[in-house]
């Protein structure tokens, strides 16, 4: 596909700075070609999606760009909303239904389907709500509320085993990815009118389009930093308590949390090594792993000095030298 026009300021700005697009996939085309003609058609070098659509399957599809693809491990940590029609193999009736149904809720057991890009192994994913929310002869509506990698083809097919008579999806939609809803996403075809009136010089409904990345990681509790801890995450460090001035909201270990710096610009995220009620409880140690770093070092000069390049301290003035 040949390079599109360029688009006038300030779209490449907000480009290069990261930015997430909400696309409204249609059936037929792999998650990946989407990422891709969204990459073309708006001439960036990279993009990326998380949460992966089979090909026919529609729906909501996070595509990120520039520094936003850094933030993929946080949109996956997303719960996702997906309304699917169930057709049972036999009789059901309502009752029976919204009992199996309702035993379905919470942690279930889950193989990845033979076709499957992941290693299939049996994991465990919770089913935050399952509901049948519209009945017709053999079908249903399913409308179901799921952790991040859940299969939910899998889970009709064990629903329809639990009711003794066997199911399976005749379609499958994706509404929901954490705090952002399929009202939010923009199809193919109006993404691609955005750009061109774009680059006509017609530039709002594109921005509207560009999400900043703080939609994503102001979701997740954040730790205010201290300047030179800043300084020292930016250039590669783990988190001690002393670097931290103030906690958005309570976390437990092992969770995911932001580190911003004392004016809330984003300089990571990471994984939390204690609750958050013992940040400042711990006196020696880290309290998070950082795993990626997204601020710019060169903004963050060096605020500390090393022992071998810290100067002595002068003598006072009543002793002799």
């Amino acid at each position: 596909m040949s390079a599109p026009p360029s688009l006038p300021s300030p779209i490449p700005e907000r480009l290069a700075a990261g930015a997430f697009l909400l696309i409204d996939k249609p059936r037929g085309p792999t998650s990946h070609q989407v990422t891709a003609w969204v990459r073309d058609v708006l001439g960036v070098a990279k993009a990326g999606h998380a949460g992966t659509l089979d090909p026919n399957v529609s729906g909501l599809l996070w595509v990120g760009v520039g520094p936003a693809l850094k933030l993929i491990p946080l949109v996956l940590e997303f719960p996702k909303r997906y309304v699917g029609v169930m057709a049972f193999h036999g009789p059901v009736p309502a009752k029976e239904l919204d009992r199996v149904v309702a035993e379905f809720v919470g942690p279930v057991y889950q193989t990845p389907p033979v076709r499957s890009a992941v290693r299939r192994e049996r994991r465990v994913r919770t089913i935050h709500r399952l509901a049948a929310t519209e009945r017709a002869a053999s079908l249903a509506l399913l409308d179901v509320t799921a952790d991040s990698g859940t299969y939910v083809r899998t889970l009709a097919v064990d629903l329809g085993e639990a009711l003794g008579v066997g199911g399976h999806l005749e379609e499958l939609r994706r509404v929901g990815t954490g705090p952002f809803r399929e009202g939010q996403a923009v199809a193919m075809t109006g993404l691609a009118d955005a750009v061109s009136r774009a680059q006509a010089g017609a530039t709002e409904e594109l921005e509207g389009l560009l999400h900043p990345m703080k939609e994503v990681w102001g979701e997740f509790p954040v730790l205010r930093l201290k300047d030179v801890a800043a300084s020292a995450i930016a250039h590669g460090a783990r988190l001690a308590s002393g670097g931290v001035m103030s906690i958005s909201r309570t976390f437990s270990n092992g969770s995911y949390v932001v580190l911003a710096s004392s004016q809330g610009e984003l300089v990571a995220f990471g994984t939390a090594l204690v609750d958050s009620d013992q940040v400042p409880k711990t006196r020696h140690g880290w309290v998070v792993d950082p795993e990626r770093v997204l601020a710019d070092p060169t903004r963050f000069p060096p605020r500390w000095e090393s022992a071998r390049t810290r100067r002595p301290k002068a003598a006072p003035a009543h002793v002799a030298a």
